[in-house]
């Protein structure tokens, strides 16, 4: 079995930039994709970024521009790098890697925009 942990989020400010790392226990193989989703207070969960096996990145309208997804498989990692973060970017941010027969989650970690 496979273990996702998050790490980075945070609080920071309108403008202000986060980077969200997502680290597996060990490798993956023959994923379908990879990615992050996140779900805001009174908003239902929503696809932020994925990396499908054989596709290409794709993100959110509404982060366009400003999140770059990324990944190192030498550390069984994926990254969501956050720019010119804005006050609808507030939500707790799952990682998430979809295998053949399995699907697994990060446990979640809360990026909070404040002044």
């Amino acid at each position: 079995q496979v273990q996702l942990v998050e790490s980075g989020g945070g609080l920071v400010q309108p403008g202000g930039s986060l980077r969200l790392s997502c680290a597996a226990s060990a490798t993956i193989f023959s994923i379908n994709a990879m990615g992050w989703y996140r779900q805001g207070p009174g908003k239902e969960r929503e696809l932020v970024a994925t990396i499908p096996s054989g596709g290409t990145t794709k993100y959110a309208d509404s982060v366009k521009g400003r999140f770059t997804i990324s990944r190192d498989n030498a550390k069984n990692t994926v990254y969501l790098q956050m720019n010119s973060l804005k006050p609808e970017d507030t939500a707790v941010y799952y990682c998430y890697v979809f295998l053949r027969f399995n699907n697994y989650w990060g446990q979640g970690t809360q990026i909070t925009l404040s002044s």
